[in-house]
């Protein structure tokens, strides 16, 4: 096959940080990514330390509030925030539930979504519009793939009684990156009832873009470390605005999210993000997510890692465009890992994906659009990428 003039060389000596990356081609980490071994070994050694001391005694709990602190500094530095914007969840669901039970709604009050947000997300609105007499409504995103301004279409869609603005940084179902600092600086420009707040699922974006939140205009940014971050599924993390953090009301409550004196007495709230936090966690996890943004840091910065990726997804988009039978969604080359493509001859994409993991080559089907996503990271080959191109020239 002849790819058009792109440049991209492999990071073949990082995939031996990977061993389950061994014996298949994964185009999968917008769904879970795969442990490093560092994670894994962090994450046996921490279950054995508790063992051997005791889970409940004094030097367990001292071991934990360090892993929550270490976590916390990983986490900070990766996403360029203070560790106190910082609280730790078990997903981004789990930060979207904090942020939508958390505001102060009132009858009448809208929240805008995009027609390419997650389920989950879209279950948590409804919920709410059914509890305490919200409205919301879907602006059409999807259909600025080929044309129209993303900003544009949201401002259109802001009516005086939106209060909060709920979309993703990268579409997870096209691949589509939004100019995420123009969209929230709409919202908050808009003359409505409320100032305008935004909430970004960053399930696809954390450890796939290169984060600065910090200087960053968005209210709220849901994160978890079990997609292109490649740590353990239960963990994840909010980030939360530091003027928001008084506002937003605790939901889910325990003896995490309290301050206590030195007699060790409960006097009020905690006044950083981990005031959302509750109760006990699968600690050992913490430390495999740790571990994992260690071997991803040590590879290279946060922008050369995103470079990699948007040039590998590249390779993949531009190979795709020779093969007949298919076509990618996006209609240029993509600015991140994800790869969306639609079937145009009647095939099934359940059926050619199934194929195609039998063979060991692992993609996902989408339903809305109707396509199949691959997803390249930093450490995936321009090999396996050509190997993948030549098994869907033969079964389409």
């Amino acid at each position: 096959m002849s790819v058009t003039n792109t440049t991209v060389d492999s990071w073949p000596s990082l995939r031996a940080a990977f061993p389950g990356l061994e014996g298949k081609h994964y185009f999968n980490f917008g769904g879970q990514g795969i442990l490093p071994q560092l994670s894994l070994t962090a994450i046996l050694e921490a279950y054995s330390f508790l063992e051997a001391e005791g889970p409940f005694s004094i030097v367990g709990n001292r071991w934990f509030q360090n892993q929550l602190s270490q976590l916390r500094q990983s986490l900070a530095q990766e996403l360029n925030v203070a560790i106190g914007t910082l609280t730790i969840t078990d997903n981004v669901t789990a930060g979207c539930n904090i942020v939508l039970w958390g505001m102060d709604w009132q009858a009448g009050d809208h929240i805008l979504l995009t027609d390419c947000e997650h389920p989950g997300v879209i279950a948590i609105v409804q919920a709410i519009a059914a509890r305490f007499g919200v409205t919301y409504s879907e602006c059409p995103l999807l259909a600025t793939l080929e044309s129209g301004e993303p900003v544009a279409v949201i401002q259109d869609q802001l009516t005086p009684k939106t209060r909060l603005v709920v979309l993703s940084h990268l579409l997870w179902n096209t691949g589509q990156v939004l100019p995420l600092e123009a969209i929230a600086q709409a919202c908050h420009d808009y003359p409505g009832h409320y100032p305008i707040q935004v909430l970004v699922d960053g399930a696809q974006s954390a450890g796939s873009l290169a984060l600065n939140l910090s200087n960053s205009v968005v209210d709220y940014y849901a994160f978890t470390g079990h997609k292109w971050f490649c740590g353990p599924a239960g963990v994840g993390g909010l980030y939360i605005k530091p003027e928001h953090l008084p506002q937003l009301l605790p939901t889910y409550v325990g003896w995490r999210s309290l301050e206590y004196n030195a007699q060790g007495q409960v006097v009020g709230w905690k006044a950083d993000g981990s005031r959302f936090e509750v109760a006990t966690s699968a600690v050992p996890q913490y430390a495999g997510l740790r571990a994992a943004i260690a071997v991803h840091q040590q590879a290279g910065t946060s922008q050369e890692r995103y470079q990699q990726i948007c040039a590998l997804s590249r390779y993949l988009w531009e190979g795709l465009q020779e093969i007949g039978g298919l076509t990618c969604l996006l209609p240029t080359y993509p600015e991140a890992g994800l790869v969306s493509f639609r079937l145009t001859e009647g095939k099934s994409p359940a059926q050619l994906v199934q194929k195609l993991e039998d063979s060991r080559f692992y993609l996902r089907t989408i339903v809305s659009p109707s396509c199949i996503r691959a997803c390249c990271h930093y450490f995936t080959t321009k090999e396996e990428i050509e190997q993948l191109l030549e098994l869907l020239r033969k079964l389409i």
